[in-house]
């Protein structure tokens, strides 16, 4: 919305991965949809499926699965891999959350392995990090989930103060609770420097979930 007001433009969202290429586009001409990644691209057909490969209605969350000519056939020299990630009918595996909708919009909720279930309900970090992420004081957020002894895992995450902001963290879980389930309520949150990365730019949760992994499970907890 920033980059539209300045620009008069609309960033162009889509979705693809390195087995894939792009199999998803909002269109070049009609509705960009801010969030949304846009329908499949032609000749490529997306489902979103449980973990048992049940395919999910409209709306519902699960793991999002492409079939198309973009799809690569294999991992190299991996067959157990490239196995346990194709569906019979061919379909691969992407291993990232989304929902699509009754237009065929796909919206990426986050990915599959950073889940947060906690005390038995299911927590989408994007839907958390949309929230701070409003907050002035807020640059970046990362949320993940921590080992916790009641609830299996707690929420938790990071973030980074935006320029000459002091941010309070406890203040900022607070103004959460008006806006999140109970269970989504970040239980703590650390001010950091900066983000962890890869090469690529993407945040590197695992980093961070081994960096305070004790922070609710060790003796002083």
């Amino acid at each position: 919305d920033a980059f539209f007001e300045r620009t008069g433009h609309k960033i162009l969202e889509r979705y693809g991965m390195t087995e894939t290429c792009m199999n998803t586009s909002n269109p070049l001409d009609g509705e960009r949809r801010p969030g949304a990644v846009g329908p499949t691209l032609p000749g490529i057909e997306a489902r979103v499926c449980d973990k048992d490969g049940n395919v999910l209605g409209a709306g519902e969350i699960g793991v999002l699965e492409v079939r198309g000519p973009n799809v690569f056939k294999g991992y190299w020299q991996m067959p157990e891999k490239t196995a346990s990630e194709f569906r019979t009918d061919g379909f691969f595996i992407t291993g990232d959350l989304a929902t699509i909708g009754e237009d065929g919009y796909v919206t990426i909720v986050g990915r599959d392995k950073d889940l947060i279930i906690s005390g038995g309900f299911n927590v989408y970090p994007k839907e958390v990090e949309e929230v701070i992420a409003e907050y002035d004081e807020v640059e970046e957020v990362a949320i993940f989930g921590l080992p916790h002894p009641d609830f299996g895992e707690a929420v938790a995450g990071v973030i980074v103060a935006a320029n000459g902001s002091q941010a309070d963290t406890d203040e900022i879980i607070k103004r959460t609770q008006d806006k999140l389930a109970k269970f989504k309520v970040p239980k703590r949150i650390w001010v950091i420097k900066e983000l962890p990365r890869n090469t690529m730019g993407k945040i590197q949760k695992a980093q961070l979930r081994k960096q305070y992994a004790d922070t609710f499970t060790s003796p002083a907890a």
